[in-house]
């Protein structure tokens, strides 16, 4: 899709499209206000101040669209509608040996016990080796700084899905 394309998308179609590169129904919301939008970099910009002036609560919210690191069925169940785009951004796990899949399945639990939410991670380009030993790393963070951390990764998340929607 191309930006004038993206900008000529009538506001239901545009924040359903919008919502595949983030979940948070404010980031959505706010991000259809800037339509049309001048050029790529404007997009982008935008995007990423939107995000990061948004409240945990909006930032929890855009978590629970991604699939747990390494949980391939939930990827392939549970989000059907960025399925390609998650796969492709976790490809490295389906690569991944047993042990690896499963003591990312027993950290993934972990962190969600700590604190509450899925491990976010930017994935592409890492393998699960590193996932799994960011997502260790992690859970030795207090909640105030991991939340903030997550959310960071987030942005990165949703910059590349943009970035693909446009290429697409």
């Amino acid at each position: 899709m191309t930006l004038a394309e993206l900008n000529r998308l009538d506001k239901p179609t545009l924040a359903l499209t919008l919502g595949k590169c983030c979940g948070a129904m404010a980031w959505i919301e706010d991000m259809c206000q800037i339509f049309p939008v001048a050029d790529e970099h404007t997009l982008f910009t935008q995007a990423r101040d939107i995000w990061y002036n948004l409240g945990e609560s909006d930032w929890l919210e855009a978590f629970t669209h991604h699939p747990k690191i390494g949980d391939i069925n939930s990827l392939k169940e549970k989000f059907a509608s960025t399925r390609a785009w998650a796969s492709g951004e976790q490809g490295a796990v389906q690569q991944a040996s047993q042990q690896v899949l499963e003591d990312l399945a027993e950290g993934n639990r972990a962190y969600e016990e700590k604190f509450g939410y899925i491990f976010i991670v930017c994935a592409t380009g890492k393998s699960a080796a590193e996932m799994l030993a960011l997502l260790q790393a992690r859970l030795l963070n207090s909640p105030t700084e991991e939340i903030k951390i997550a959310m960071g990764e987030q942005a990165k998340i949703t910059q590349i899905r943009l970035e693909k929607l446009l290429a697409a």
